[in-house]
Order: structure tokens, then C-alpha cells, then sequence
């Protein structure tokens, strides 16, 4: 039974009136189970908070929208507050508790993909709540609560049952939320709007990667990340991940045509991708992607922290590392037409701007 590799949009899960929690089904999206991977999404109202939660995953958080605040809490280790924005990402290794708080007017959009293989359920996070009316607490018994954490009947009574909200509520405006504190970013958020390009092909298109050199929490993660932004009509030469790894694809962006080809040349997807569109790559398949006019950019995850990628076309791709008679053997053609073939490309690596 052939998988169906065609992208898709993530449905709601949960919400109220601070926010939604949406998420991505292995159900309808099954390379997510085959792959052990997980992707959802947070979109935070104004007010917005995301209760406290740990994840039964690694994953990479990326600020797809807006800004607001984010407490993380790594095992051991003291609350960091940091400011968070559009374009930020955020390595969360297994044992992480996170929250989320939106005080801005305009929604907070963060996405999340992680590693399912050691979770409850292949291709989808479950979340651990602290609190809310699906919390820890709401499982314990009262005599539980009071002896564990030494406070009176009332006292427990009221940890259990105040928050009736499930996963994301909205406070009062009034309601005083910690500050970010700037040196708390430092190690724990990567802006890949901001940081220095890896590659930048002019006219073309650029990308930032995200690894253990830049952010090196990536590496407890064990995955690694990369931002593609492609001008309009630029390609992005047909390649695949040499080491193995899968590739998850969120299309932040635009839009454009991709086709992905597969065991014995078989063309396994052709279809056009737009913002919103998640999907995955197997294992060794061959992508490529043409941007429609307004352009199109990508975040994605790879199941290593530092990937390493093959080229097939451009200054770089492989081609151009095999001798010229095995080339002529290989295709079957002529001298003359190797050489045009070897021939053109010859400046441009990975992107390739509009024809001419």
C-alpha cells in the first residue's frame, strides 16, 4: 500500500476564547506515524496563556506569528522567561515545561515538530498539563495534594479546582505576567530572520540552518532545522538527505509547484504547496520546488541535528563530481551532449533564479 504524501492543514484539537491548539493527524497524514514525527500548532488570542505543560516529546518550537512570552523550565534547572517573535526558534528537549502568553494585540502563532518515537502515540504529541481541568492535579485526591505538597484542605481544594480551563485560557487584562529578561534568550532562541545566512543566491533564494553551532540545545533535541525563503519563480534544486534522515516541511509562505520522485524514478507527488501545508519527505527521495511569482518560504525539521544534504543540479550537485565517461555510459548519449550537460549550472548552487 503506497502512502499518500500530499500535504495537508492542521485541525483544531482544542480552544477557548485565549487560543486554539491544532495539530496535525497521522490518521490523515500517515508518513507523521511512519516517520514518528509530530507537528501542531498554538495560536494565542490577546491575553492568551498557555497553562504549563511537558510534552511526552523533543520537539522545535517556531514562531510562525506575532510575538509574546515564553517560560521554559529544563530539568533542574531555573525558570527562563524569554521574549519571543516572529521567526524565532526554540529547542525543547524531553522534560521541558513550557508556557505560552500573548499580551499583544495581534495572535501568536507558534508551530511545533518533534520526534514521537519515544511517545504514547507515533506521529502525535500528548501533552502533560500541570494545571486546568485536565491537569495532574485533578488526578490526585485531596488527601494526595495536601500530604505532597503540605497545605491545608482548602488550600488543595483550590489547586484542584479553581482553573477549569483546559490547555489555553485568557486572563484578566490586569493580570501581571513575568517580564522577559534579555539574557535569558541567550542559548535558548535562535531568530532565523535575523541570523546570518548560510546561503544566498541573488535573485534566487537563501536559507538559514539551524544546528548545534547556532543553538546547541538542537542537539539534545536531536533534530535540526532550516528556514527557505525562494524568490518568485526560483528553484530549489532536486536534492535529498544523505544521512538518512527525514524531512518535515511547514510552508510558512507563498506558494509554488513540488514534485518528489521516489523508488525505481517513480514521480510519488506532484502538487502545488501553499502556507499552512505541512508534509513530509521519506528517507533518500528526491525534492524539488518551484516558487509561484509572490515567492515561497519553508521551515523544516530534519531527524538530525547537523544534516547533511546531496545536490543533484547546480555548481555543487553531483553531477558535476562524476567523470565524464561514466556519464556518457550512464544517459547513453554522446560526448557533445555531456559536455552541454556538465556544462550548464556552473554558477549557481542549490537555488536557481528565473529563466531569462
Amino acid at each position: 500500500m503506497e502512502l499518500d504524501l500530499s500535504p495537508k492543514l492542521a485541525k483544531k484539537v482544542y480552544g477557548d476564547d485565549g487560543g486554539s491548539y491544532h495539530a496535525w493527524c497521522p490518521n490523515e497524514l500517515p508518513m507523521l506515524r511512519e516517520g514518528n514525527i509530530g507537528a501542531a500548532k498554538l495560536a494565542l488570542e490577546k491575553n492568551g496563556f498557555a497553562l504549563p505543560r511537558y510534552s511526552d516529546s523533543s520537539k522545535v518550537a517556531y514562531v510562525l506569528q506575532g510575538a509574546g512570552v515564553a517560560g521554559i523550565i529544563l530539568p533542574e534547572s531555573e525558570e527562563k522567561v524569554i521574549a519571543i517573535k516572529k521567526g524565532d526558534a526554540i529547542a525543547l528537549p524531553f522534560g521541558v515545561i513550557t508556557w505560552w502568553y500573548n499580551k499583544d494585540d495581534t495572535e501568536l502563532v507558534v508551530l511545533f515538530m518533534g520526534d514521537t518515537s519515544k511517545g504514547h502515540k507515533a506521529g502525535q504529541f500528548t501533552d502533560f498539563f500541570l494545571t486546568g481541568a485536565n491537569g495532574i492535579f485533578t488526578g490526585f485526591t485531596t488527601d494526595f495534594v495536601k500530604r505532597a505538597w503540605d497545605v491545608d484542605d482548602d488550600t488543595a481544594k483550590a489547586l484542584i479546582s479553581n482553573q477549569n480551563g483546559k490547555g489555553v485560557v485568557k486572563l484578566d487584562a490586569n493580570v501581571k505576567m513575568p517580564e522577559p529578561k534579555p539574557d535569558h534568550r541567550k542559548g535558548m532562541a535562535l531568530n532565523c530572520e535575523e541570523a546570518p545566512l548560510d546561503t544566498d543566491i541573488k535573485n534566487a533564494g537563501n536559507v538559514v540552518l539551524l544546528n548545534t553551532k547556532n543553538l546547541p540545545l538542537v542537539g539534545q533535541v536531536g533534530m535540526g532545522a532550516d528556514l527557505v525563503r525562494l524568490e518568485g519563480n526560483a528553484m530549489c534544486s532536486p536534492g535529498f538527505s544523505c544521512d538518512s534522515a527525514l524531512q518535515v516541511t511547514y510552508i510558512v509562505k507563498g506558494s509554488g509547484r513540488l514534485q518528489v520522485v521516489g523508488v525505481d524514478g517513480k514521480r510519488v507527488l506532484e502538487t502545488i504547496v501553499k502556507a499552512g501545508n505541512l508534509l513530509i519527505v521519506p528517507r533518500f527521495f528526491v525534492v524539488s520546488k518551484i516558487a509561484d511569482p509572490d515567492g515561497l518560504s519553508w521551515f523544516s525539521i530534519i531527524t538530525t541535528p547537523n544534516p547533511v544534504f546531496t545536490h543533484l543540479a547546480g555548481s555543487i550537485g553531483a553531477w558535476k563530481a562524476i567523470s565524464p565517461q561514466v556519464l556518457q555510459a550512464a544517459f547513453k548519449v554522446p560526448a557533445e551532449t555531456e559536455k552541454v550537460f556538465r556544462s550548464k549550472r556552473s554558477n549557481d548552487a542549490i537555488f536557481f533564479p528565473p529563466p531569462k
